[in-house]
């Protein structure tokens, strides 16, 4: 029997949470019966590294280019999006196809047109869906699909955790495309030197640094607070636009010495275990928080915001501690939790929350994305 084509469209041209969410989306739908067309940008080189190579990967410049490669115009072929289409585009791939979306990003602060031309939109948890219905639409799945621990790895991985540079470089301007000749150039001629965890307790941030996470506005209130623990570290694993590292980097002077940065690292299930807690950024641009995650399925707990939607993924007591957004009390509540934790307050242990863990499994994954398809078919 002939596979059923599941097209997929991330034209995403740098490698983040919606680029493993696509990854591990892939292998659902292969185990349900579907085979993937990915349309990618040829600017992204990132999507052979992650193994994708059998998911049918087809570079475009344009939408115009995926449109001629649907297949029958009688069958409406089934369309998944990772990025939302402009609303022309969007009603015209509504009418020649089975338009559904994910939507990566809540919709408080924005609000593409296109959705409004999707047959089914899918959020990734309760704290989307709950903002696609407040800006009314009608077209949403009701169920959180959330997402997996998918820690395979995420290109050349091997020979431990060595220091890169935390930027990625913009080459559309001219700035960064300087700066992306002589930066590399500098730190080649720098020792490399490879991670140990320095003595004290250990906060770790795994996480591509951009405008969504706000961490320099988190760092801006809690940095003094942290610079009060001379034994605390921060180990900082991911990259970045020039402006948003630099305002990162401003953001924890306070607490320069204690901080290190990593770059971005191929292999993230090798980082957790080394971390006493990973470290969430603010909570209201989060769609899910995957590296939160995916760091209790490694059996290291969380700190974060108390707030959606990390109040979905994280287990007070049992798979990390919340604290109080620090915008609000000045991280008070922030600083209460380190003194208890330098104190010695027992770590949780997120390997003993089985039920909760399940529930971000692969196979709990594929059973409701193999429900979502249904209900985008029917």
């Amino acid at each position: 029997m002939k596979a059923r084509v599941c097209y997929q469209i991330n034209l995403q041209e740098s490698l983040g949470g919606g680029e493993i969410f696509t990854r591990f989306l892939t292998a659902a739908l292969h185990g349900l019966g579907w085979q993937s067309k990915l349309f990618v940008s040829p600017r992204a080189s990132f999507w052979r590294k992650l193994g994708l190579d059998a998911a049918g990967l087809v570079a475009v410049r344009t939408l115009g280019e995926i449109e001629a490669q649907l297949d029958d115009p009688e069958t409406k072929a089934l369309v998944v999006t990772h990025s939302v289409l402009p609303p022309e585009e969007a009603k015209r791939f509504a009418l020649r196809s089975l338009l559904t979306g994910f939507i990566h990003m809540p919709l408080y602060e924005r609000f593409p047109e296109g959705l409004r031309h999707y047959r089914l939109l899918f959020g990734v948890s309760e704290h989307v869906i709950a903002s696609a219905r407040s800006r009314g639409l009608a077209n949403v799945y009701p169920e959180p699909l959330y997402g997996i621990a998918d820690l395979a790895p995420r290109g050349m991985a091997g020979g431990g955790i060595c220091a890169a540079s935390p930027y990625d470089w913009d080459r559309r301007k001219l700035r960064d495309r300087l700066l992306g000749i002589f930066a590399p150039l500098a730190s080649s001629l720098a020792p490399q030197h490879a991670f140990a965890k320095r003595p004290g307790l250990t906060l770790g941030i795994v996480s591509r640094i951009t405008p969504i996470k706000q961490f320099p506005a988190l760092f801006a209130v809690l940095a003094p607070v942290l610079a009060r623990f001379p034994r605390l570290n921060l180990e900082i694993f991911g990259s970045g636009g020039y402006a948003s590292v630099r305002d990162l980097k401003a953001a924890l002077a306070p607490i320069e010495g204690q901080v290190r940065f990593w770059g971005q690292q191929d292999d993230v299930a090798a980082i957790y275990p080394q971390l006493d807690y990973v470290l969430s950024g603010l909570p209201e641009k989060e769609a899910l928080g995957l590296n939160l995650i995916e760091a209790q399925c490694c059996g290291t707990p969380v700190l974060a915001v108390k707030a959606p939607p990390f109040t979905e993924t994280v287990i007070e007591g049992e798979t990390g501690f919340f604290f109080d957004d620090p915008r609000s009390d000045r991280g008070a509540g922030f600083g209460a939790l380190i003194e208890r934790l330098l104190a010695g307050r027992a770590r949780p242990r997120p390997a003993l929350a089985r039920a909760h863990l399940e529930k971000f499994s692969a196979s709990a994954f594929s059973a409701r994305i193999g429900l979502a398809i249904e209900a985008a078919l029917a």
